[in-house]
């Protein structure tokens, strides 16, 4: 079998598909209409999120029996056409779950401590205690929508503290251990942290608004690790002007472009500009799920499917 790998990943995904007797072809570089070209001389691909497989990509495919996508989430891919020419869908959400727990836990703490805030105005001479006097998590509600892959792998990130964790989820029977299942109504009354851990679907566009917002009983604070476009950022900034929502924590920005590897090809919006400016704030560049374990996990797991597929 040939395989076309899209998107530059660790070494190991090559060199063991190698080992398995896969024939594998690298190109990082040429445009889609190029792949397209090309594509029916192979029987898989490997990508990250380079760009979308969509019908006229999978028609031109001609002899493709999978798809490897060297992440969580298939929302890059046509799947339900995929799934009727009979392409087997590949993603290794349990490559960077970990990484994705801790970037969360990370950022809550670091908004509820105000460590970012401190660090730049003790690099400037300030030394304000009182101003950067913290909370504690401990006593909190925390409530997870989405309780998945990453979902889960937060929740017994939270197991040393003394904390409730509820989640949401559309599947029934999901909760456990670290996390008590609740209807949405349950979770927006009794949380004061949400937490998003869901793919990007239809349901999930938009879904924290304005309307989802003013539905939570208190002031709460806001950490999204999954998909940027389920926060609506003209409502997010109106609640942290207004107080509804207390700090975010934002890995992932509805600007991003569908790549996930640039941001704007324009002008800043005015709501970007004031999440770039505000106190409240903490954003990184899409990299809960990236650290060095993860890129080797990720493609380990990739590996590890394909072989049980088709070896």
């Amino acid at each position: 079998m040939k395989i076309l790998h899209l998107d530059t990943n660790h070494p190991l995904l090559i060199d063991q598909l190698d080992a398995l007797g896969f024939t594998n072809d690298e190109d990082y570089t040429s445009s889609k209409p190029e792949i397209e070209r090309i594509i029916h001389n192979y029987d898989g691909i490997v990508l990250r999120s380079r760009f979308k497989i969509d019908q006229s990509f999978l028609d031109a495919a001609k002899h493709l029996k999978f798809i490897g996508r060297v992440g969580a989430g298939l929302e890059n891919i046509d799947c339900d056409y995929a799934e009727q020419k009979g392409i087997k869908l590949i993603a290794a959400p349990e490559g960077n779950r970990n990484a994705v727990g801790e970037h969360s836990l990370a950022m809550l703490l670091s908004l509820f401590n105000k460590l970012n805030k401190a660090d730049k105005e003790v690099r400037t001479g300030k030394w304000l205690r009182e101003e950067n006097r913290g909370i504690e998590l401990d006593g909190k509600t925390v409530g997870l929508i989405g309780y998945g892959n990453m979902g889960k792998a937060f929740a017994k990130k939270l197991r040393g503290f003394d904390v409730t964790v509820l989640c949401y989820d559309l599947k029934p029977n999901v909760g456990d251990e670290n996390a008590k299942q609740v209807t949405l109504q349950e979770l927006k009354e009794q949380a004061d942290v949400l937490s998003l851990h869901t793919p990007e679907t239809p349901l999930t566009l938009n879904m924290v608004d304005s309307k989802c917002i003013n539905a939570f009983k208190k002031p709460f604070w806001l950490i999204n690790t999954a998909r940027g476009k389920s926060v609506n950022t003209d409502a997010l900034v109106s609640a942290l002007k207004s107080g509804k929502i207390l700090g975010a924590g934002l890995d992932v920005l509805e600007y991003e472009k569908g790549s996930f590897e640039t941001l704007f090809s324009s002008q800043l919006p005015e709501a970007f500009q004031y999440l770039i400016s505000s106190e409240q704030v903490l954003l990184t560049p899409h990299v809960a799920g990236w650290t060095i374990e993860s890129k080797e996990k990720l493609a380990q797991t990739i590996v590890d499917k394909i072989k049980a597929e088709f070896c």
